[in-house]
């Protein structure tokens, strides 16, 4: 069977669709000799006995070593201008006490968003003052906690939450470690949902002045003037699943410069500037990453020749990797049910498309129908010789937008029963998950050289009762 006209420009016809795209799964996955997947030594069908199905399937090597990567590229390229620098795991992409342990063993330190994730933090036993808390409308009761905590850093994301932390560090008798998060108004290549750094947003304050200098400007000078907050530096997050590293580099600019006019009116060097996350990881054949070195390499070639500029040292860089780390170290697989074939209409004629429907969706990957997120899949069961066709896979939910996979080829004879594997669903699948239709949510497993581990286990109905009052 040939190309499909209705697949998109980018997707490739598969001569063989068992093959698997190594930058698109993780480094442990594999096809057995009998075309089973596997994941560090142990099938799809093993795992599926044990845990059911839908199951995230985290490659525990793999996201350790990505995190290492991050450290090790940016260690060694900022080595000669700040002595390194201090990698946050950005912990919204995927947490777990388990997932907290493994970063911070490998050096990493953690940022969080809430105090739900402060929560796993503290159960891991990460110490607070590797911790930051980020977030643009942190409860009193969050603040109260970080202060209690001693965290290294709140990242203070406007005028009013600078106040208002301001107002909570002096009830308590606490001094609040702080950066700001600015918007320096870089243009991410991303979908315009996850794009962070320009001004018509929630996030940030603004560099730009509206008639009495900028809000940022403003910043700058309450915090250094309030008593009971220690401003350690700035931040800026440009946006996420970003593949090159220019939208990093100006940002740096500009930040290093607004640092530098800080010293030059308050007399006062910064000593940390963080960066950001949004590194992009392949979702698709059509992605294409770039390794951690050579970002790293990229963004400190840039900030030692602004330095050098400017008459200020180089502050301590931090940056937040989450996708780059946990994604490509899951995936997720589903059990096939109801197939079918249906008659698109295309150029005056009409061209087949199969569907097939799996046992989640929406509920455990929410990126597609959020903004139009690809993913691709492939039968992991069993190995087939029967001809490839454009195919969807979709969920079980009540929304015709519920797509786990908009466009893949598939082979002809999917049917019940047979597992169907998605890949890079480490981030943002199971964080975003959902009790949707009052689906029960899927269990996460580990596997390392051969053994599992039960991460999180699947919530069951008497789970989803548990909180109905009426019940």
């Amino acid at each position: 069977m040939p190309a499909s006209p209705l697949a998109p420009a980018w997707l490739s016809f598969p001569a063989d669709t068992s093959a698997l795209e190594e930058k698109i799964w993780s480094a442990h996955t594999r096809r057995s000799s009998s075309g089973e997947l596997t994941v560090a030594g142990v099938g799809v069908t093993d795992l599926v006995r044990e845990f059911g199905t839908p199951l995230f399937v985290i490659d525990e090597e793999d996201l350790r070593a990505r995190a290492v990567a991050f450290r090790d590229a940016f260690n060694a390229a900022f080595a000669d201008l700040c002595g390194g620098v201090d990698v946050y795991y950005a912990s919204k992409a995927f947490l777990t006490v388990d997932v907290a342990r493994w970063v911070t063993e490998e050096g990493l330190r953690l940022d969080t968003c809430s105090g739900g994730e402060l929560a796993v933090a503290r159960r891991a036993g990460v110490s607070a003052s590797e911790l930051g808390l980020h977030g643009n409308n942190k409860s009193i009761a969050e603040i109260e906690m970080a202060l209690e905590l001693g965290l290294g850093r709140i990242v203070v994301d406007s005028l009013d939450e600078l106040e208002r932390i301001g107002r909570v560090a002096e009830a308590t008798g606490q001094r609040a470690n702080i950066m700001l998060r600015l918007t320096p108004g870089v243009h991410a290549s991303t979908h315009e949902f996850i794009a962070t750094a320009h001004e018509d947003q929630k996030f940030g304050l603004s560099m730009v002045d509206d008639g009495d200098g900028s809000p940022a400007e403003r910043a700058v000078a309450a915090a250094l003037s309030h008593p009971r907050l220690n401003l350690v530096g700035l931040h800026a997050h440009i946006g996420s699943q970003i593949f090159e590293a220019d939208g990093f580099a100006v940002a740096a600019q500009k930040m290093l410069r607004f640092m530098a006019a800080i010293a030059d009116e308050h007399g006062v060097e910064l000593p940390e500037l963080d960066l950001g996350g949004g590194h992009g990881i392949a979702y698709t054949e059509a992605d294409t990453p770039r390794p951690a070195s050579e970002l790293a390499e990229a963004l400190a070639a840039v900030v030692r020749s602004t330095i050098a500029e400017l008459p200020i040292r180089c502050p301590r860089i931090s940056i937040e990797p989450g996708r780059a780390i946990s994604g490509p170290a899951g995936m997720t697989v589903y059990e096939a049910g109801v197939t079918k074939t249906v008659a698109v209409e295309h150029d005056g004629g009409t061209l087949p498309r199969r569907y097939v429907s799996v046992d989640g969706g929406m509920s455990d990957n929410a990126r597609p129908v959020l903004y139009g997120a690809d993913y691709t899949a492939t039968l992991a069961s069993r190995v087939t010789e029967t001809d490839a066709i454009i195919s969807r896979v979709v969920g079980k939910h009540c929304e015709s937008g519920d797509i786990v996979v908009r466009d893949v080829y598939l082979p002809e004879d999917v049917a019940a029963g047979d597992l169907i594997a998605v890949p890079a669903t480490g981030a943002y699948c199971w964080a975003l998950s959902s009790n949707y239709n009052y689906l029960a949510r899927p269990a996460v497993v580990a596997v390392r050289e051969g053994q599992t581990r039960l991460m999180i286990r699947r919530e069951t109905e008497d789970d989803l009762l548990a909180r109905d009052m009426g019940a």
